[in-house]
């Protein structure tokens, strides 16, 4: 009897041991059947440019520029790249098809209407300082594709700058991600009601107010909202000042709350690469998972809030333009612009053929 007990354990380890190096392997597997739609699309959209743009839109993996990012008007922030409204009809539809391949279905959608919201900047700002065009977006390449070379892929402009960093095989790093929203509803004209980033705000507005008396106490805070995200557009980040309520401190409602707030921003990815995150987001621990919020709790009201993990940091606001202009970031405090890859193969090649070996 306790034989066939001791059995029937073994069998069932195995079997889920066996389970669990499927997923795994079809995970990478996925992992590396987008990097090579991801490759293909790339060189597609480099081989559509002229010799002229090739020089304004490719740059060396190693190119200062590539840490240069910003979400702020372009006449702010003057950007290296392809702007779209420089396109000819076949370097645009070959820019679409990459876009396609680099954003989820629902990421794509965001990101189109994020552009969207210059047209209507353009009429409420008449004679305004900036050159709102919805085609002032721009795609820049560093390094060349490939499934064995480093390369990253950058799209920028007014309130959308999303990185893509490969390293040798290793994996892909898709942050800093960011997306904006001015105004975060519009207030008027044929398009009142549009609310392109309604779920990031709705979804953490249902968990707030969720909160009992005690739980409010760890979790918003008695001060006026920031005017803006604290990380900004810097090129490095570390954790924030350690304060909010913990995932292991709400009910079980509240943690699917919290968990699909996480996954709506993950999710603007392409399916392998927002499981890679959910999947590390878990191995490092949700428990440890902190939700802040600050300013009012009502539609309307100026607020702000972060999600903060071991390992990385949303961070969103409504303050500015009397709280109807949303700024929401995700930040990898190691893996933001492919660090930690670029860390794991030098050690990979250090422990291969010895330190300062040239590769």
């Amino acid at each position: 009897m306790f034989n066939q007990f001791v059995h029937l354990l073994t069998r069932v380890f195995l079997i889920s041991v066996a389970a669990l190096l499927a997923q795994a392997a079809a995970a990478q597997q996925a992992r590396i059947d987008l990097t090579q739609e991801m490759v293909s699309a790339t060189n597609n959209f480099l081989q559509s440019l002229s010799s002229m743009q090739r020089n304004t839109g490719a740059f060396d993996f190693d190119d200062e520029d590539r840490l240069n990012w910003h979400f702020v008007p372009t006449g702010m922030h003057p950007r290296k790249g392809i702007p779209l409204r420089s396109m000819n009809a076949a370097q645009r539809k070959a820019t679409e098809e990459l876009l396609q391949v680099f954003f989820s279905a629902k990421g794509y959608q965001k990101a189109e209407a994020v552009r969207g919201l210059e047209s209507i900047l353009a009429e409420i700002e008449v004679n305004g300082r900036f050159d709102r065009d919805p085609e002032l977006y721009f795609i820049t390449v560093f390094g060349t594709p490939g499934l064995d070379s480093n390369w990253a892929l950058r799209y920028e402009g007014h309130h959308l700058a999303y990185n893509w960093t490969f390293v040798r095989g290793l994996g892909i790093a898709s942050s800093p991600q960011f997306f904006g929203s001015n105004p975060a509803e519009v207030r008027a004209g044929d398009q009142i009601g549009t609310r392109v980033l309604s779920e990031e705000e709705d979804i953490a507005r249902d968990l707030v107010k969720s909160l009992n008396t005690q739980q409010i106490s760890r979790a918003i805070l008695d001060e006026e909202a920031p005017r803006d995200i604290f990380t900004a557009a810097e090129q490095e980040v570390g954790p924030l000042e350690d304060y909010g309520i913990t995932y292991a401190d709400l009910d079980s409602q509240q943690k699917r709350i919290l968990v699909s707030l996480i996954e709506e921003l993950a999710f603007t990815q392409p399916e392998p690469i927002a499981e890679e995150r959910m999947n590390t987001i878990r191995e490092e621990g949700l428990d440890g998972i902190k939700f802040a919020w600050i300013g009012g709790t009502e539609r309307g009201d100026a607020h702000y809030y972060r999600v903060q993990g071991p390992g990385f940091l949303i961070e969103y606001d409504n303050t500015q333009n009397n709280a109807n202009h949303i700024h929401l970031v995700w930040r990898d405090f190691t893996g933001d612009f492919g660090r930690d890859l670029i860390r794991m193969h030098y050690n990979a090649v250090a422990a291969e053929f010895g330190p300062g070996h040239n590769h």
